[in-house]
């Protein structure tokens, strides 16, 4: 499973983008989205998914 951007409720500060290991966000549009092909949730790599860890909004990177 892969994580998903609220797009709401996102700022569109970028930290997500500069912060995921894996190069899964992009900006697109108007807003950052994850592409759930790239989108590894971090694991074998870090204890916390990077793009929910830097959001300054709570709960806008959330499991898709």
């Amino acid at each position: 499973m892969a994580f998903k951007i609220i797009a709401s409720q996102c700022t569109q500060c970028g930290a997500c983008e500069f912060e995921c290991p894996s190069g899964a966000i992009k900006f697109k549009g108007e807003a950052y989205v994850i592409d759930p092909q790239k989108c590894t949730e971090c694991k074998d790599a870090f204890d916390a998914q990077q793009c929910a860890s830097v959001c300054p909004v709570e709960m806008t990177c959330v499991p898709a």
